[in-house]
């Protein structure tokens, strides 16, 4: 079937935007299921905790192509793009799951599945996010992003529900093809996707002309004063909060709190579960917001650090373990609610900002400077917190005063932006 190609001044149409978040569905639930089966076939088959985390984080140096995947979304049918992404993930996973059953698959082989798979979805990421605007109108910005943003915080709960039944039910190879159909079917969805596209002229080869437009969207970025603040002040937030919730949740709960299986996968669940509020309640905060007083959404989550940290002070742990778990739970999911909103909005105001030939681009360098910063976070979250057994609160503590001369920062620097 040949894929539509509209007028690029088509106007925007719901069932595009529907069609678009239904192949969402089931290419993140996919991948989710995918990368579920992986883990598990790597821990079953090596016992190594050690090495299965060594594949994640080499599979994550994917991201730093992001750029470079803008690029090719500013040049090429963004729609056709989709497709190609998921037929490629389609054949990965259909030549691994031959492999498997050839009796010849490695953990060697289940790393280059996964590097492969990360280039992949580093790619298509900007695409994705750069195809919004196009497929919905300005009013609606906001909830579109929001429900992608759901999306994708959804299959995190429930990938590892539905992966942990169907694993122990029909095994891995079931769901290594099932991932495969899941990227087909989408694939297949995103066919009928009209996004307007308007092809540019190129001045010399592809390679020349890639490397030109990436350099563009360098230049763009540090040469418009709001989107190279907004970029330092997610880089920054990303350093301190993301592993917070990645990182430092996941130890005070299992080792801070002793808590056990069911109360420990209820409180990552609902962490989970308040960035899918904070995604979809978007709509009803951001009109109220500026550019110019995000500063206030960071220093209430700056203060939500303080709260946070007294639910761990010996006093609170002597009362056993409900009363520090509940308040602890319920902080950090009004950080990740307020981060989550914070987050989308931020976005809206750049894909509105930036022109459409430099979308792709731009969010995929913000979305690239923000992730570096993550790793260098967790690998700081987890000296802090083996350096602080026994007063936990601390890192806490130090995380909440970083935040809130972030706030500092970002009521210095955007006071006088309107975008």
């Amino acid at each position: 079937m040949r894929a539509i190609e509209p007028d690029a001044r088509a106007a925007p149409r719901p069932r595009d935007f529907r069609l678009l978040v239904g192949g969402q569905i089931v290419t993140v639930l996919g991948s989710a299921l995918l990368r579920f089966a992986l883990s598990l076939h790597v821990l079953d088959t090596t016992g190594r905790a050690d090495l299965f985390a060594v594949l994640f984080a080499v599979s994550s140096v994917p991201v730093l192509l992001a750029p470079i995947g803008g690029a090719i979304s500013d040049r090429f049918n963004r729609q056709r793009l989709m497709v190609l992404y998921d037929l490629a993930c389609c054949g990965i996973t259909l030549v691994f799951l031959l492999v498997r059953l050839a009796g010849h698959a490695s953990v060697l082989a289940v790393g280059v599945v996964m590097v492969a798979l990360g280039l992949i979805g580093a790619m298509e990421t900007p695409n994705g996010t750069a195809c919004l605007p196009l497929l919905v109108t300005r009013d609606k910005l906001e909830s579109a992003n929001g429900i992608v943003q759901a999306v994708q915080s959804l299959s995190g709960i429930a990938a590892p529900v539905l992966g942990g039944v169907l694993y122990a039910v029909l095994g891995v190879q079931p769901l290594v093809a099932l991932s495969c159909a899941a990227f087909a079917m989408a694939a297949l969805v995103e066919l009928f996707i009209r996004i307007p596209f308007i092809r540019r002229p190129r001045t010399g080869g592809m390679v020349r002309t890639l490397a030109g437009d990436l350099k563009d969207g360098f230049v763009y970025v540090w040469a418009t004063p709001s989107i190279r603040k907004l970029t330092v002040i997610a880089a920054l937030l990303n350093l301190i909060l993301v592993p917070c919730f990645l990182v430092a949740s996941p130890l005070i709960l299992r080792l801070t709190l002793n808590s056990g299986d069911a109360a420990y996968g209820a409180g990552m669940g609902l962490i989970e579960a308040a960035s899918i509020i904070g995604a979809l309640t978007v709509g009803a905060f951001s009109r109220r917001m500026r550019i110019d007083t995000v500063w206030r959404w960071v220093l209430v989550v700056a203060g939500l650090f303080v709260p946070s940290a007294l639910c761990l002070t010996p006093t609170a742990l002597r009362s056993g373990l409900w009363p520090p778990y509940a308040g602890f739970v319920a902080c950090v999911m009004a950080m990740v609610a307020a981060t989550t909103i914070l987050s989308i909005f931020v976005i809206v105001r750049i894909q509105t900002k930036t022109p459409g030939d430099h979308l792709g681009k731009v969010m995929a360098i913000i979305q690239a400077a923000a992730q570096c910063a993550a790793p260098v976070g967790q690998l700081l979250y987890g000296i802090a917190f083996q350096g602080f057994t026994d007063a936990p609160y601390l890192p806490l503590l130090i995380a909440g005063g970083f935040t809130a001369l972030i706030a500092v920062f970002a009521k210095t620097t955007l006071r006088k932006e309107s975008i």
